[in-house]
């Protein structure tokens, strides 16, 4: 078996996975929800902003300071709180996944 096939493997297990079906299912019911889509993408620009802001070492206090009440205000529907909890666990799953393959190659980078 090639690592090409491996890879696709993996791609497929992943696919397969509680974590990736469960985001998916809920990600695709949001979007289907023009309202709160919107939310959603509003949400996760401000977080972009702020993120841009803090790596430009610009002060965000006051957007964090939104954001923070934006994501309360979300959380209290509950499809948006399961997609957020969804959307963390899928993306534990990739970065455990990535982290295992970054140590199995750190010798050579």
């Amino acid at each position: 078996m090639t690592v090409y096939d491996t890879a696709n493997r993996l791609a497929t297990e992943i696919k397969e996975s509680a974590e990736y079906t469960e985001y998916k299912k809920l990600k695709d019911s949001i979007n289907s929800n023009a309202e709160k889509k919107q939310k959603i993408e509003d949400f996760e620009k401000l977080r972009y902003n702020i993120q841009l802001k803090a790596m430009q070492g610009q002060n965000a206090d006051e957007e964090t300071k939104k954001l923070q009440e934006q994501y309360a205000n979300l959380q209290q529907d509950e499809e948006i709180k399961k997609y957020f909890d969804a959307e963390v666990r899928f993306n534990v799953l990739i970065g455990d996944v990535n982290k295992i393959i970054a140590e199995a190659v750190r010798e050579v980078l």
